[in-house]
């Protein structure tokens, strides 16, 4: 199969990235550990290997899950953060750190999001965290034009 058939039939890099960070956050929550500690044997490991994006990713979500987590548990009507699915929650970690501390649009994030949840998680999954994480992204355009 010539390369350029091959490259579009793989998902973008970025995108794999981020499917590596939720691999990474979800086992970390799985063994209770943190996720660093997951992070530094898979870099060191690199099978499978793990980006830089991924790595900035992970880092970030750490950084700022203390952040993250209220926001998720405030605004996420009838669901506790510990009750969700781990994978549902390491995506919306995700999804929350770029919205709130990476450039990246709002658009890409949903999409981004909702797509791992298609590929990772239950068919409820996707419009879960499409609505959680809309509502976050409203919020916080709500906040910067205050």
């Amino acid at each position: 199969m010539p390369d350029s058939q091959q490259d579009a039939s793989r998902p973008p890099a970025r995108h794999r990235a981020r499917r590596r960070a939720v691999e990474v956050l979800y086992e970390s929550d799985a063994r209770g550990r943190d996720p660093r500690t997951t992070l530094a044997e898979r870099l060191e490991r690199a099978d499978p290997p793990v980006s830089e994006f991924a790595a900035e990713i992970v880092e970030g979500v750490v950084a700022h899950q203390e952040q993250i987590d209220g926001l998720l548990a405030q605004y996420a009507v009838g669901w506790e953060l510990d009750r969700m699915p781990a994978v549902d929650r390491a995506i919306l970690r995700i999804g929350a750190y770029e919205l709130l501390h990476a450039d990246v649009p709002d658009a890409v994030v949903l999409s981004e999001a909702v797509g791992l949840a298609e590929e990772l998680s239950t068919e409820e999954s996707p419009q879960f965290v499409n609505g959680l994480l809309a509502k976050l992204a409203a919020v916080r355009t709500g906040a910067q034009h205050s």
